[in-house]
């Protein structure tokens, strides 16, 4: 199979899909490797190093779209990008569809075979292909949640840790699973004073047995989250429903409870956001401020730190980019359930349940197009 990878397009977007050592893999597996000029810069991977990994260079991403078989890319295609895939090319990334109707749009039309990695699930009910980069995020959050609390940023003018004789800042974290349960080992780590929030009480069995004394667990009912925020400096949203939109769970009534320059942070965004007032912001400008609240709502926070970010991202999707090449991609989610469940569209049928019925699309099962 002809494999390619492009660079990244999305605003201070660094990541690449294949690393060096992955393109080697799979042209040891009897596979062509196309990658454009550059696009390893971000995490220090030069042209020379893919090719003496047995990849070709190519000057243009359209040059790649037009002859790869398969498209191996971290973020989601670009409007650009949609347009320039075909009928029964195979696209290999992060999808993000449920609060996205104009790229499900584009690639409904495009016939092409979209796989996202955010919904290929593992035998323990997990998400392995979005795990690694939910422990970035997770631990990034804390991150720009502390710089976004200085005051030249908006913030309350907080320091998480305290210091001797000043209390630590109050961090609250919605959701307790890969990004909360990092959020906030990150936050009592710095010192903060810190409160997970989760509706799963075997969740909140497990987070209460590893932090001990080191962090709060409570209900996520409603009261307990409008009580939660009040008194919070940080507030980071973590809650995540697999290929679904993110809930609201915070409302713009609820910003004027809280203290003025506090901080959200919605790791959520990437599926909508999971409060009432986020939009998606870049790194080049990530944060704003509503009701004196400031947000922090960056739609791709791995990629501040590429070159760690992407080899996670690969250890992880590499051995399905091997099968998906070495078998085809029906006869490899014909073999496992698992890869088949990343299966979002194909042939202008939406095959993701959630995607589907968030957008209102008639949903069709992976099995059905693989039969």
């Amino acid at each position: 199979m002809r494999v390619g990878t492009v660079k990244e397009i999305k605003n201070h977007e660094y990541r690449v899909g294949l690393t060096p050592e992955s393109v080697e893999e799979l042209v040891a597996h009897g596979h062509e490797l196309l990658v454009e000029a550059g696009a390893g810069l971000g995490i220090g991977a030069s042209d020379d190093d893919y090719r003496v990994a047995g990849a070709s260079i190519c000057k243009s991403a359209a040059e790649i779209f037009e002859r790869c078989d398969m498209i191996v890319k971290v973020k989601e295609p670009q409007a650009v990008e949609r347009a320039m895939l075909r009928e029964g090319q195979i696209l290999y990334t992060y999808l993000h569809l449920a609060p996205d109707p104009e790229q499900t749009k584009d690639l409904v039309k495009s016939g092409a075979v979209c796989i996202a990695y955010e919904t290929v699930t593992d035998a323990q009910g997990g998400l392995p292909l979005l795990k690694p980069m939910s422990q970035v995020a997770g631990r990034m959050s804390i991150q720009a949640g502390a710089t976004a609390l200085q005051k030249e940023h908006g913030g309350r003018g907080v320091l998480l840790g305290g210091v001797p004789g000043v209390l630590p800042a109050n961090v609250i974290v919605i959701g307790g699973g890969v990004v909360g349960f990092n959020a906030a080992q990150m936050a009592a780590g710095m010192g903060a004073n810190v409160t997970i929030l989760d509706r799963n009480p075997d969740v909140l069995e497990r987070l209460a047995t590893h932090f001990e004394s080191r962090a709060s667990t409570r209900f996520s009912s409603k009261a307990n989250l409008a009580d939660a925020i009040k008194d919070a400096d940080l507030v980071i949203g973590a809650v995540l429903i697999p290929g679904a939109a993110a809930p609201k769970l915070i409302t713009r009534d609820m910003l004027k409870t809280m203290k003025p320059g506090a901080v959200l942070v919605d790791v959520a965004i990437d599926q909508g956001g999971c409060f009432e007032t986020s939009h998606a912001t870049t790194h080049a400008e990530p944060i704003y401020t509503v009701d004196g609240i400031v947000h922090y709502c960056v739609a791709n926070m791995p990629g501040a730190v590429a070159r760690t970010s992407t080899y996670a991202l690969n250890n992880v999707t590499l051995p399905h980019a091997l099968s998906i090449a070495d078998l085809g991609w029906k006869e490899a989610l014909r073999r496992d359930v698992h890869l088949r469940a990343g299966l979002n569209v194909s042939g202008g049928k939406v095959t993701c349940e959630p995607v589907a019925r968030d957008l209102g699309y008639d949903y069709v099962p992976a099995e059905d197009v693989l039969a």
